[in-house]
């Protein structure tokens, strides 16, 4: 079953992707939440459309992502984090975190476009990856500290 996406979904696509979907995922799940619609002839030719007409806007969104991803690249975050004797984290580093701390340095930045691969449970040093467009993503290192 092929359906346009309404939105980015993490591991399937981005918004106004057109994607091959299992049928109870689409019937069941994307469709009833508007997250997605079905690939129709005149659904397509819709949102021909409008990419058609949207694209300087998106072209200036990317833009500005690549500009963010830019003064982005230079940037190293410290996290402290209360931590036991052996240098565990009571607890865990996330992506709210993070996000915070870019707050701190003046970068807004949404924390669901923050992915950290592994959980970070221990104090070390890591990365993040910021996808801040579906084609600019940039990764921040970041140290866990005791505090």
């Amino acid at each position: 079953m092929q359906v346009i996406l309404l939105e980015d979904i993490s591991n399937l696509g981005y918004k106004d992707d057109i994607v091959t979907v299992k049928s109870g995922y689409g019937r069941n799940y994307l469709i009833p939440q508007k997250k997605a619609v079905i690939a129709s002839e005149s659904a397509q030719k819709v949102l021909a459309e409008n990419l058609r007409q949207r694209a300087h806007k998106l072209e200036k969104i990317k833009a500005d992502a690549q500009a963010l991803a830019a003064k982005l690249a230079g940037v190293s975050l410290t996290i402290g984090a209360k931590t036991s004797s052996t240098g565990t984290i009571f607890g865990s580093v996330n992506n709210i975190q993070i996000a915070d701390e870019l707050a701190k340095k003046g970068f807004e930045v949404d924390r669901k476009t923050i992915v950290i691969k592994d959980p970070v449970k221990e104090v070390g040093s890591y990365k993040a990856t910021l996808k801040l467009h579906k084609e600019v993503s940039v990764e921040i290192p970041f140290e866990v500290v005791s505090e």
